[in-house]
């Protein structure tokens, strides 16, 4: 699953391109750093967090 897909699918964003402003702007960070590659895969366990800190996500 790629980072744009797993903030759709977890409700932390409406859509793709809402996804795609956010991870651009740097407000979404896995594992604490920020990441700015919207088809970034993730691995099991990888933390998601979108702003400042407010949504978190664990991929499992």
């Amino acid at each position: 699953m790629t980072l744009g897909q797993a903030l759709k699918a977890s409700d932390a964003v409406g859509s793709g391109g809402e996804a795609k402003i956010l991870i651009q702007a740097g407000e979404v960070r896995v594992n604490g750093e920020i990441e700015t590659r919207r088809g970034r895969k993730l691995q099991s366990g990888d933390v998601i967090e979108v702003g400042e800190g407010n949504e978190r996500v664990e991929v499992r």
